[in-house]
């Protein structure tokens, strides 16, 4: 059996590329505390006014689902319809600063609320409790009231477009130099994203198609390209600062598994015991 032999950088580097093929071990993300929090909204007291009705926003959403979940007494005469409210505020805070990504990334958290991870899919009427696994607690009276086909397609499309606006609304154009703040939502988008499409993924896997009448690329993707660009997703979400991103990229990226399989077998016939 031979000995332990290290790997060389250069060794570390390559294995890095086959897990990570977008990886680049010359570049880093530098935060820049003097930035400002949003590229887009450079001045401050903009930036303050903005951000603070958006968190009143989340927070308000955050009470309704309180009182759904029973944590604390009822206060709201329906708090599905509050909760919708809050979403429809949302949209008009982004049609007030169309350049303002956090507002983008929490619309899109909100609908995937409602209409659950699998809104890329045809809806299924489920025939008992039993048939409809996908969701719990408050989750499943947000998402227990009707909504049409045409509802869901419509806020399939305002997911996907969301994150992608945010996402070339913060993405660095050349120097890997941000704000912590952009960082974090930048991170934050990507990994949403990647839940929707990896979510998707597996869903396929088990009978569900893609919802044909949603006007985007991913409504033709097979199973492979959700798994690829979930894979994606996630890699990017951890290289700008979410750590559990960056753990499941390796994981859900069909290539990486196949070639980390073959590089293991080949590390075991050099280095491991003879036969």
């Amino acid at each position: 059996m031979a000995g332990n032999i290290p790997l060389s950088r250069r060794d570390i580097d390559v294995l890095g590329k086959i897990r990570d093929p977008e990886s680049n071990p010359e570049s880093g993300l530098r935060l820049d505390m003097s930035l400002p929090k949003d590229p887009h909204v450079t001045d401050a007291d903009e930036y303050a006014t903005i951000s603070q009705r958006e968190r009143e926003l989340i927070l308000s959403m955050q009470e309704a689902e309180m009182e759904l979940a029973g944590l604390k007494p009822k206060t709201l005469a329906d708090p599905v319809e509050a909760y919708r409210t809050c979403v429809a505020c949302l949209g008009k805070l982004i049609n007030e600063h169309p350049q303002y990504a956090s507002a983008r990334n929490n619309r899109a958290q909100a609908l995937r609320r409602l209409y659950g991870d699998d809104i890329l899919l045809n809806q299924v009427v489920p025939e008992g409790p039993a048939d409809h696994p996908r969701s719990a607690g408050v989750e499943a009276i947000l998402q227990g009231a009707a909504a049409s086909e045409q509802e869901r397609t419509e806020a399939a499309a305002i997911v996907l477009s969301d994150l992608d606006r945010a996402i070339s609304l913060l993405m660095p154009m050349s120097a890997s130099t941000m704000s912590p703040t952009a960082a974090k939502t930048l991170s934050l988008v990507f990994t949403q994203r990647a839940a929707v499409y990896y979510t998707t993924s597996k869903l396929i896997t088990s009978g569900r198609e893609c919802n044909a009448k949603i006007e985007r690329p991913e409504a033709r993707w097979a199973k492979i390209d959700f798994e690829e660009a979930a894979s994606r997703d996630f890699a990017m979400g951890g290289r700008f600062g979410n750590e559990i991103a960056r753990g499941l990229a390796v994981g859900t990226n069909p290539t990486a598994k196949l070639c980390g399989q073959m590089v293991q077998q080949m590390m075991k016939s050099e280095y491991g015991h003879e036969s």
